[in-house]
């Protein structure tokens, strides 16, 4: 809950410059399968859509703010970009500009505040144009 309190603050703070969104994919430790001691939720692995669909919603509570999208049952979003547990991404223009480390040991929002503010930076830094005659 926290890192998702910390991405929603995040979220606000570059919503001038920048569309988030959550992504939930499978859960990485099923109350049925790798259990970790530190898990926040009671969530059995996924048998179905509407299975994925109840426990994503845990995750909408966390960031009521953020915009969701649920990946499908064969797990096509974690697969195409190696989300697999947690992953911090920038995507402009359907190229890969940011992308974090594999979570939970790579998943550093302060990396992606370093990357949104360096971003917002140049965005508003006049470009000069030099024209040589």
């Amino acid at each position: 809950m926290a890192r998702l309190r910390s991405f929603q603050r995040l979220a606000a703070h570059f919503v001038d410059i920048a569309d988030f969104l959550l992504v939930y994919i499978e859960e990485a430790h099923p109350s049925d399968g790798w259990v970790s001691s530190d898990a926040a939720y009671n969530i059995p692995k996924h048998q179905c859509l509407q299975d994925r669909l109840r426990a994503a919603q845990l995750m909408r509570e966390g960031a009521p703010d953020c915009p969701l999208a649920v990946d499908t049952m064969d797990n096509a979003s974690s697969a195409a970009y190696g989300a697999y547990f947690e992953r911090l991404y920038v995507i402009q223009e359907e190229k890969v500009m940011y992308q974090g480390g594999r979570g939970p040991e790579g998943y550093k929002i302060s990396e992606l505040r370093t990357w949104l503010d360096q971003y917002k930076t140049r965005l508003q830094s006049p470009s000069t144009v030099v024209i040589q005659v």
